[in-house]
């Protein structure tokens, strides 16, 4: 079993999408073990996303990460990476699968609803950004 982090970034959570994508999460058999809502300040921000420091988009992804509350989650199961990723969808949203959250939710390249770890390294470090031991469910 491993563990990734998601995030409903803020155009999902502000157009009332978070119910929405947590029930397509436990319909796909994805176990939630750690939730809750925040609100990034743009120092937060930079922080979670200083591995894209220096990139063109980095000043407006942090711009739009620290624009309204997000819901962050540690998610868990088997090969949890890739079946969240799977049901997320393509990063530009006119790329990804129908079915998927971004085909079906996201309006543009950046604010495509939500985010997800893309190896296991990534997902240690990000959900150590968000959460505490003691705020993390374990069987």
């Amino acid at each position: 079993m491993e563990m990734t982090l998601a995030i409903i970034k803020p155009d999902g959570v502000a157009r009332g999408l978070s119910g929405e994508i947590i029930g397509r999460l436990e319909r796909e058999g994805i176990n939630i073990f750690a939730l809750k809502m925040i609100w990034m300040t743009k120092e937060q921000a930079k922080g979670f996303y200083k591995v894209h420091a220096g990139k063109p988009f980095y000043e407006s992804v942090t711009d739009f990460m620290s624009s309204g509350p997000c819901v962050v989650m540690v998610l868990e199961g088997k090969e949890v990476i890739n079946a969240y990723r799977k049901l997320m969808g393509a990063t530009d949203y006119k790329e990804a699968a129908k079915g998927t959250i971004r085909h079906d939710y996201a309006t543009d390249i950046e604010k495509n609803v939500v985010h997800g770890s893309d190896s296991p390294q990534s997902a240690a470090f990000e959900i150590a950004y968000f959460f505490n031991e003691l705020e993390i469910f374990k069987r």
